[in-house]
């Protein structure tokens, strides 16, 4: 389901509560600040699901809690800062909430990567698709404050944006973010994050 969909059907739920604005110009305000910030939704629900459907939940997921909560943004922080806290405090929850299941459910198919490439832009797609599924797989296994703070660093936050979203210091951030690196290239050579 694409977002502008979404947010449609999400938009005529209901009006929240405390919105001073009309419906229209909420849903307009919306529709804009979906678009400016769709890619952060797509990140964490990728990160935080194992399927594609999951994605697709946990982002539709997403989106409902944001609108929910659109209407309480009281500026204080940048829309960006804003809609990573929503996005990681919706996927941390759908993943507590959601891990007992999860933990005995296991894919029907996997993916036929067996198929002969001919084309050399072809291959290098596939390669870069598997580390690309590599590192997300090694960022699912990350516990979930450390995860968060990979997702943050990848999309190139600075480390007082990361500080503001996760609500700790700046110099908790580069510690943090230090011993996370560590565990998630642990886990991309397979070994435990543990170690």
């Amino acid at each position: 389901m694409e977002f502008a969909t979404a947010a449609t059907g999400a938009a005529g739920v209901a009006k929240p509560q405390g919105c001073s604005l009309r419906k229209d110009e909420q849903e307009s305000r919306f529709l804009a600040w979906l678009n400016e910030h769709r890619s952060s939704v797509w990140k964490v629900a990728r990160a935080y699901s194992v399927t594609d459907e999951e994605c697709q939940d946990l982002a539709q997921e997403i989106l409902l809690q944001a609108w929910r909560s659109f209407p309480s943004f009281q500026h204080r922080s940048s829309a960006a800062t804003w809609c990573y806290r929503v996005a990681l405090q919706t996927a941390m929850n759908w993943r507590r909430r959601d891990q007992p299941r999860r933990a005995k459910q296991q894919p029907l198919l996997l993916p036929d990567n067996s198929m002969a490439c001919d084309n050399s832009a072809a291959v290098e797609q596939v390669q870069q698709r598997d580390t690309v599924e590599q590192l997300y797989r090694a960022i699912q296994r990350l516990p979930k404050a450390d995860a968060a703070l990979v997702l943050l660093y990848l999309d190139e936050l600075s480390y007082q944006q990361m500080a503001e979203i996760l609500g700790i210091s700046v110099s908790n951030v580069g510690v943090k973010l230090n011993r996370a690196k560590k565990s998630l290239a642990a886990l991309m050579n397979g070994q435990s994050h543990d170690s």
